[in-house]
């Protein structure tokens, strides 16, 4: 099983556990961690911007992907929502396969 770690964040910790509850509920994520009081600087249609917001780290199975992708851009309130997913090289097989039942879809 191939484990993803998603990163995505929100301008508000309602609106990540939102979205977080979401993605385990629909057994898109296993888990999904919210991290509150990140600093964000960017540019955003030509104007330099800071924000506060909350980082989402999503624990998916690589197959879920797609659909996890696809429910993100549904739900998320930014109209272009950061969605980056990195690819583990390694983990403990235990929770590999607690991540693989978490996520597996319901018949």
């Amino acid at each position: 099983m191939s484990l993803l770690l998603c990163l995505t964040t929100c301008p508000d910790p309602d609106s990540a556990g939102r979205l977080a509850r979401a993605l385990v509920e629909e057994r898109l994520a296993a888990c999904v961690s919210v991290l509150p009081g990140l600093q964000s600087t960017y540019r955003w249609q030509g104007a330099l911007e800071q924000t506060s917001e909350c980082l989402l780290l999503i624990k998916t199975a690589h197959a879920r992907y797609p659909a996890l992708q696809a429910r993100l851009v549904e739900l998320h309130p930014y109209e272009l929502p950061e969605l980056v997913a990195v690819e583990s090289s390694s983990a403990l097989p235990a929770y590999l396969q607690w991540v693989a039942a978490a996520t597996a879809p319901q018949e």
